[in-house]
């Protein structure tokens, strides 16, 4: 890091509009060291195409990083066989077939009721009255926290993507953040039972049957929440 380029950014102005701060990036400095985010950037299709390769230098294993110490090591987290190991251990859950078979009959269902909540209305907004609830109780049925409403999911998955970002170090971000991990960890401890004794193929309950360690099946949750509903 030392032989970088230091490139220096207004964190407010960057976190309104990124994009004039990208454009001179890869113009002056298309690999350099942001001191105001504590990361290195790189900023050319290119180069990220090149250098994500590079597991020795830039390996995905970043247990320092925010993602690890706010969710736990999930399997994006991980390189080489214990990240393939991890992916073959949800696959039943998020197989095509799988979503065929069983998600896709829930998807509809759950869909249509929110059409039919919003139909007496004769307006709604497109994204937050439509788009986020549909999309919030699809991983509440992949997932298998069917004991959380669509609000919640909403909530902690917002919190997480706060706190994945929260380079500047704001601790109420990380209190929110941890807050959030807290409630699903809730909602994973009370479908435990269940699903011991009823397994299906939800994602919490594939890894518990492919023998996954209780850390690692909860990072990987909290990893669809965080990436699969924004």
């Amino acid at each position: 890091m030392n032989h970088l380029p230091q490139y220096h950014i207004n964190p407010d102005l960057f976190w309104h509009d990124p994009y004039p701060a990208l454009k001179k990036l890869r113009e002056t400095a298309p690999i350099a060291f942001v001191p105001e985010l504590r990361a290195i950037l790189i900023s050319r299709r290119a180069d990220i195409a090149k250098y994500e390769k590079k597991i020795d230098i830039f390996s995905s294993n970043q247990l320092g990083g925010l993602m690890t110490v706010l969710m736990g090591q999930n399997m994006m987290r991980k390189d080489g066989a214990a990240h393939v190991a991890e992916c073959r251990a949800i696959f039943p859950s998020m197989s095509p077939k799988t979503v065929r078979n069983r998600w896709k009959s829930q998807f509809i269902a759950a869909t249509s009721q929110i059409l039919k909540t919003l139909a007496p209305r004769g307006t709604a907004d497109l994204v937050t009255d439509y788009a986020m609830p549909v999309s919030a109780q699809a991983l509440i049925a992949i997932t298998g926290l069917n004991n959380m409403g669509w609000r919640e999911m909403d909530r902690v998955s917002q919190g997480m993507i706060d706190g994945c970002s929260n380079y500047q170090g704001d601790p109420q971000v990380t209190a929110r953040c941890n807050n959030c991990t807290a409630s699903i960890d809730r909602h994973i401890e009370a479908r435990l039972p269940e699903l011991q004794t009823a397994p299906d193929k939800s994602l919490l309950s594939v890894q518990m049957r492919a023998g996954l360690s209780d850390a690692q099946t909860r990072a990987n949750i909290k990893l669809a929440i965080s990436g699969g509903h924004k």
